[in-house]
Formats: C-alpha cells, structure tokens, sequence
C-alpha cells in the first residue's frame, strides 16, 4: 500500500465533468490500497478571473488583499472534488493551505514554505479518507494567508510529499510528459521516458513549462521522485528521478527556447572596479533579473556590457539604465526586444566536450547568427533573433536525433 500525493492543474479540473472524472481517478487508485493526497489548482481561467476583479478595484492590487482573494480559486476546486468523491461512494475532505498548516514566509503573492506540519493529514489517512488540498498557499505565523506565484501547485505537491515521505509524487497536467522539445514546433519531439533532477531544473529555467522550476528544486533536495502524465490518458508519462548510469551515456535530453527575452547593450563603459556595480545594483533593487551577461573590451580601457532580462521588464530596465549611463559617463544604451534563447540539455555533456562547437556549426549551417552564448556543466544556451527560433529548435532536434530513443553516445 503506498501513499501517493497528486496534483491535477486546471485545465484538468475546468469544469464539473472534468473534476468527477479526476476523482473517478483518484478513487480508483484509492480501492486498489493506496492512501491518497490529493492537490488541486483552480478552475482553468479563475485565477486570471479573480486578478480581473482585483484590478477593477485598484490598478495595483494590495499584496495581502490578492493572497486572500487568489486563495478562493483553489477552495472552491478542493471542495468541488470531495463532493464529487462523496457523490462516488468515497470518502474525502478538503482541506486549505492553513487548516494543513503549510506554514509560508510573509512575502505576498511570492511566498515560500518553511515547514508543513502533517499532524492533520495523517489523522484523515488513517480515517480511510482522500486528503484534498488547495494547492499554490499557506498562512504565516502572523495568520496571513500567502501565496506562491503562479506554478506554485506543483511546489505544494512536492512538498507534501517530501513531509509525508511519500512514495511518489504524480502531477496531473494536459500533456503526456516531458519531451525532448516542443512538439507544437517539431512534430519528431519525443517523451522522455526517465529525467534527471538537474536536466528538469535546466528545462524548467529556460523555458519549458511543464513543471515549476521550485517544485522541482524540492524534488531534488528531498529525493521525492515525480511522474509528470497526462490526466486525460493512462500512458506512463515521465519520471523526475536521480541521475543513474544510463541518463549519463545521453548526448542531449531535450531543447527548450524562450521568447521572453530581451537584449540591452550599455555601450563603451569605463572598465574599472566598481562600474558594473553601479550598472546592476540598480536593477536588481527594481527588482528586475538578470540572466546572461558579456563584456566586451575595447582599446583605451572601455569596455561594452551586454545582459539579457525578462521582455516585460525591459522599458524599466531601458528607463534606469539610461540614468545610470548618465552618471558612469557611458556612450550609449541600446536594445533589442525580437530575441529568442535556445538552449540545449543534456547530463552527458559533462563528458563529451564537442556538443558546444557542434551546437554552433548547425545554427551556422542555417544562417543563425549567435548574438550570445552561456554554458554550464549540463546546458548550452544562445540567444538568436527570435525570427528564427523554430527552424533552430527543429535543426538542432535533427542534428542530435532526439526523435531515436535514448541514443547513447557511441551511436550518435
């Protein structure tokens, strides 16, 4: 008998049908022996819904009222999916983020959990009965309810089932798990069958959406291992595990992209101590990310400095540091918001030192210009004009033949 936690997003629980057929599902695992906790998203579409409504009040919503507004769309799931087990024959309670005492940080609409006290979910278990509860918040020690950003259901699920010591962790989503690219831009795409723990933070990092980057930093931490499937099929979808022997032997696991990106260029900048400080202080204390960054030396001890942050941040970032070259006595600031960020993954590149040089001699072979490069152990990422981001992905796929399963590097 094992204890199994599930989080089903919302586009699983969108309607009514949709949450009897979820708990048609959970109810079946139940029968079989197995305690179950279940997690839910709100309803597809409430969130935005509710972020509406916030907005018809105040254009910029107070953080505290948002956490106690947002946090209805994931009570009104949990409730609907305990009476629809009732309905069924079952036995089930809902349960939200404070009556668990999933216990957050104070920080609105943002927040992170410190502790989960399971005292009253195992009570439930032991009862016989269905634990749901609402996914994406918790309560401070002030009584606060908080909440966790947007993906933050999944982080709830990982972190139940690290306190529980569950056996496995499961995430419900509309798609049949994660593959080697998006194959919305390439048809070959194909499931991965098993995942490490790093190569799903990479993904997750740059770009792909299947899982939330902290539910999987948890995963990692905690040795909870994760089963990314489909709610709407019976296929074995993807596992989220340790890396082993034969994941090592894989050229490449996947390619992700981002169109999110935008490029700034701070141009002939006094290459001294200090000065980049007095470039990125600023933007970060606007709370705006920085990803890549290059510096370019010229003659006569100038130097350009070149980053990437999010699109949605660009005009403030453009606005500060149009000041900011002001004050350092730069030339110019200049940007560009039609780019894109191609990243390759993959564990055996810790051991195979050609995948770069390779990576960059099939974006040549199409004309692809590589604007700038960042690397780690496991990933390679370029940013490209964001014109050309489906025939890379697409060459790319072909080139390191994603589409064969598990090709391991001798055959490649």
């Amino acid at each position: 008998m094992a204890l199994i936690v599930q989080k089903f997003g919302g586009t699983s629980v969108g309607s009514t049908d949709k949450i009897m057929a979820v708990a048609q599902r959970v109810l079946a695992s139940h029968r079989l022996g197995h305690r179950m906790v279940v997690v839910l998203s709100a309803m597809s579409g409430e969130t935005d819904r509710l972020i509406g409504l916030a907005q018809a009040m105040q254009p910029i919503p107070d953080p505290r009222e948002m956490d106690m507004l947002l946090a209805t769309g994931e009570q009104v799931s949990v409730a609907l999916f305990a009476m629809a087990v009732k309905a069924a024959g079952g036995e089930a309670v809902s349960l939200l983020g404070d009556q668990v005492a999933i216990h957050n940080d104070p920080m609105h609409t943002r927040a992170r959990i410190d502790s989960i006290d399971t005292a009253c979910i195992q009570g439930h278990l032991n009862r016989g009965r269905i634990v749901t509860i609402a996914g994406f918040q918790g309560v401070t020690d002030h009584g606060d309810i908080t909440t966790l950003g947007r993906g933050g259901s999944d982080t709830t699920a990982v972190a139940l089932a690290a306190a529980l010591a569950a056996d496995a962790c499961e995430i419900f989503t509309d798609v049949e798990g994660v593959f080697t690219t998006d194959p919305n831009i390439c048809p070959q795409a194909r499931k991965i069958d098993r995942i490490t723990y790093d190569e799903m933070l990479e993904l997750a990092s740059l770009g792909a959406k299947v899982l939330d980057i902290r539910a999987v930093g948890l995963a990692k931490r905690f040795g909870v291992p994760v089963h990314v499937r489909s709610t709407f099929t019976d296929t074995i979808g993807t596992w989220v595990v340790e890396e082993d022997k034969i994941m090592e032997s894989l050229l490449v696991s996947g390619i992700t992209y981002s169109k999110k990106e935008a490029r700034i260029t701070i141009k002939t900048v006094p290459d001294q101590p200090g000065v980049a400080a007095k470039i990125f202080l600023p933007i970060s204390d606007a709370g705006i990310l920085v990803d890549m960054i290059i510096q370019n030396t010229r003659d006569g001890k100038l130097t350009d400095m070149t980053f990437t942050v999010p699109r949605t941040d660009y005009d403030r970032a453009m606005a500060i540091l149009k000041k900011v070259a002001g004050e350092i006595g730069a030339e110019a600031v200049t940007g560009d918001r039609d780019i894109a960020k191609v990243s390759i993954v993959g564990v055996g590149m810790r051991n195979h030192p050609g995948i770069a040089s390779t990576m960059f001699q099939i974006l040549a072979n199409e004309g692809i210009n590589m604007m700038m490069v960042s690397t780690s152990e496991i990933k390679v990422s370029c940013i490209i004009a964001e014109k050309y981001t489906e025939l890379a992905v697409r060459s790319l796929h072909d080139a390191f033949a994603l589409d064969k399963d598990n090709l391991p590097l001798e055959d490649a």
